[in-house]
């Protein structure tokens, strides 16, 4: 698949087939993933990769709204995205590089996230990135290391609905030249 048609194509799916993620493959897409760009090359993205059915049904029950727990619930995995904390946006002795502090930690993860999603659509797998949980109910329940924080969760599996693409805005309502 050339990348316009990925971009094109990729759809945030809700529905999965059974069929688990072989280790294999999440490796070689991390693996992909690693190659997406950070500020000053920190890599700060991290991955967990949950397919421990106790663990699942805690963060269903206990940390996230029922629209999130339906899909989890049926994923054969669920990707924490966490991020290496006080390195993207910051100088060498601690202090902020720009204006906007410590917020170019969630560019790096979001541009990884994205990553990961364009990857997995390429090898015909499904995901949706989903933000809408308990961030400290999960970051326990996983038992994070302080120098980490949970910036998002993806379920991934197989797809079992294709869903259309909903509406565009158009590019003259996107795009403005100076």
């Amino acid at each position: 698949m050339n990348t316009t048609d990925c971009i094109r194509t990729r759809r945030s799916i809700r529905k999965f087939k059974a069929a688990p993620v072989e280790h294999s493959l999440l490796e070689s897409l991390i693996s992909d993933t690693s190659y997406s760009p950070s500020w000053k090359n920190s890599q700060i993205p991290r991955y967990i990769a949950i397919e421990d059915s106790f663990i699942l049904d805690k963060i269903i029950h206990d940390y996230t709204p029922s629209f999130n727990s339906n899909i989890i619930r049926q994923a054969p995995l669920l990707l924490a995205v966490t991020f290496v904390k006080g390195q993207s946006g910051f100088e060498r002795d601690g202090s902020y590089s720009t204006k906007k502090g410590d917020r170019w930690q969630m560019f790096d993860v979001g541009i990884a996230c994205q990553t990961f999603c364009l990857a997995a659509h390429n090898a015909g797998l499904g995901t949706v990135i989903m933000g809408i949980w308990d961030e400290d109910g999960i970051t326990d329940l996983l038992n994070l290391p302080e120098d980490q924080e949970l910036a998002a969760l993806i379920a991934v599996g197989w797809p079992d609905i294709d869903p259309e693409a909903p509406r565009r805005k158009s590019v003259n309502e996107l795009l403005t030249y100076l």
